[in-house]
C-alpha cells in the first residue's frame, strides 16, 4: 500500500472516529433527558444558560493567556536568553493557568 492510500485511510478513519464518538454521546444525552422528561423530572438540569457566559469567559480568557504567554516567550528568548523550546512551554504554561485562575476568581466573586 502506498503512503497516500495510507494517509487517506488514517484522515477517514479518525474523522469517523470522532464523529462516532459525538454522534454515541448525543444520542445518549437525547434519551437520558426524554427519559427523565417522561418520569416528570423537572427540566431544570437542562438549564445551565446562566453559566454559559462564565464558560465563553473561561475559554476567552484562557485563549489569552495562552497569547500572552507566546509572547512572552518570545521575549524570554530574544532578551533574556533563554532557550527557545523551555521559554514557549513555560511561559505558554504560566499565563494560560493564570488567566484560568483569574477566571476562577471572576466566578466565585460573581456568583455571590
Amino acid at each position: 500500500m502506498d503512503e497516500i492510500t495510507r494517509d487517506a485511510i488514517v484522515s477517514i478513519g479518525s474523522f469517523a472516529a470522532i464523529f462516532g464518538v459525538i454522534y454515541v454521546y448525543l444520542v445518549t444525552r437525547h434519551r437520558e433527558r426524554m427519559s427523565m422528561l417522561e418520569k416528570g423530572v423537572p427540566a431544570s438540569p437542562f438549564n445551565s444558560i446562566k453559566y454559559s457566559n462564565f464558560l465563553t469567559l473561561k475559554y476567552g480568557m484562557l485563549l489569552v493567556g495562552i497569547a500572552v504567554g507566546i509572547l512572552m516567550g518570545h521575549v524570554a528568548t530574544y532578551h533574556w536568553g533563554v532557550s527557545r523550546s523551555t521559554a514557549f512551554l513555560a511561559m505558554v504554561f504560566l499565563f494560560g493557568g493564570l488567566s484560568l485562575v483569574l477566571n476562577y476568581m471572576i466566578f466565585r466573586n460573581n456568583r455571590e
